[in-house]
């Protein structure tokens, strides 16, 4: 078996008047289960605030969020959408058997 395709999605806190809000992170969970349900242990989700000592390298020009399937740009800014990145793992496993 394979490695585990890396899913990983770079946020921050958002400050607003009722206070800071971990809006990407919840999504982010959210979407680990979504893609585990579909991929199982073929695929693993990583979660990192911009200024995480782990975070990987940030590309230049690009926007929170961020979100990169084997260490390749899939969006930047915008939404966290499950079903580009499903696509691309499902691309991914594509190659992989062929």
């Amino acid at each position: 078996m394979s490695e585990p395709i890396l899913v990983q999605i770079i946020g921050a806190p958002i400050a607003c008047k009722e206070g800071v809000k971990d809006t990407w992170r919840e999504i982010a969970e959210w979407a680990s289960g979504q893609l585990h349900q579909r991929f199982g242990e073929g695929v693993q989700v990583q979660y990192f605030e911009l200024f995480d000592p782990a975070c990987p390298p940030i590309p230049p020009g690009v926007q929170l969020p961020l979100v990169l399937v084997n260490g390749e740009v899939l969006s930047s800014g915008g939404k966290i959408s499950v079903p580009m990145i499903r696509v691309k793992i499902e691309a991914i496993l594509k190659k992989e058997i062929a």
